[in-house]
């Protein structure tokens, strides 16, 4: 089986540290999730970093600092993985899709322009799996509305614009440890910011309210803290994301070379964008079904899978808002992930989807 991606961390680089926990029964709040929020601020280049249970919960923190509720608006990029749209919706606010760009898949910043109102409270950018361009021009439009840019970096880790890297642009952004990622620890999600008001509300907030230095509760306040075994293997992997990310850009330049002949189009990023390859993903040729490729990857032991969801066209929420966004539709029926980590064999890979399109054209 050519699986769809393989996490890159091997059970003896941290089987050393990993008895020490055991030995020393301290498996939370301890020495590693103390550390990996250091290691992430100082890849990054953010002042301040914590770590949550999930990008779920770092998002639904992000908006809680906002002071985002009931009958507040929130834009959205419409095509990103539903927990995105959920947190909006779990806090009472109604959230304003914003389509995408058919190239890079992230919010069209002109679209953006036109869903804004005097109810907005903040905006919600994707890097869309893991291309973080037209962050910045989105930041700038924001702000000049007095907009808060709240980062969906979930995939995003490792990429930039520029010389700044994704976590030290917007005025908050989420990571995601999730095994799909490019660092996973399982479970876990990390949150950054350079304002120290924010900074100020995650350090009780995320703590039971409890202020850190006085051991006061100054308010009420949540556990989405991650163990120490989780927060292990992170800082291991923070060690070689840039090495990963290279290797991962190598491969996803081959697939290009392969399959753009077959008529597959790419995920492009903007000139200014460095993206880590967080998914490789590429709209199918027009004379092909998209449902029916996957069907016969799998049948061939490859796996695959869509691109990502079409939020407004999600049931829940085009039965609620009836918005569904033209792009975000097209990319959620037409796009394919396709397998990338150290040592896949794109070759298998390529060559089967040029033998199910012989197969599709000969019928």
């Amino acid at each position: 089986m050519i699986r769809l991606i393989k996490p890159y961390l091997e059970y003896e680089e941290i089987e050393k540290e990993m008895r020490e926990v055991f030995d020393t029964g301290i498996f939370t709040k301890g020495v590693y999730s103390k550390s990996f929020p250091v290691e992430i601020a100082n890849y990054t280049g953010a002042r301040y970093a914590f770590l949550t249970t999930s990008a779920t919960t770092a998002l639904w923190m992000c908006l809680k600092a906002v002071g985002v509720k009931e009958g507040d608006e929130v834009v959205v990029s419409d095509f990103s993985f539903p927990a995105t749209v959920n947190v909006i919706e779990d806090l009472g606010a109604k959230p304003i899709f914003v389509d995408v760009s058919p190239e890079t898949y992230n919010m069209d910043v002109d679209l953006l322009k036109a869903r804004i109102s005097s109810a907005t409270k903040a905006c919600m950018f994707v890097d869309a799996l893991g291309n973080p361009s037209g962050i910045e021009e989105i930041v700038r439009v924001c702000h000049e509305c007095g907009i808060v840019v709240i980062e969906d970096a979930a995939c995003g880790l490792g990429s930039s614009v520029g010389d700044r890297k994704v976590g030290n642009i917007a005025d908050m952004t989420c990571f995601s440890f999730h095994p799909r990622k490019l660092i996973t620890c399982g479970e876990g999600g990390a949150i950054t910011t350079n304002n120290p008001e924010y900074a100020r509300f995650f350090e009780y907030k995320l703590n039971h309210g409890a202020d850190h230095q006085t051991g006061e509760y100054v308010s009420y306040g949540y556990n989405f803290r991650m163990a120490e075994i989780p927060c292990l293997m992170g800082i291991q992997q923070v060690k070689r994301i840039d090495a990963v990310i290279a290797e991962r850009r190598r491969q996803r330049d081959y697939y290009v070379e392969q399959l753009e002949p077959l008529g597959f189009k790419a995920q492009t990023a903007a000139a200014n964008a460095y993206h880590n390859m967080q998914s490789i993903v590429f709209v199918v040729p027009e004379s092909i079904e998209r449902d029916d490729l996957i069907a016969y990857l799998r049948e061939h032991e490859i796996e695959s899978t869509i691109g990502t969801y079409c939020q407004s066209a999600c049931a829940y929420y085009k039965k609620k808002y009836d918005d569904v966004q033209q792009t975000g539709m097209f990319l959620q029926e037409h796009t394919i992930t396709l397998p990338c980590y150290h040592g896949v064999d794109i070759d298998a890979v390529c060559e089967c989807c040029a033998s199910y399109i012989k197969k599709a054209e000969s019928m």
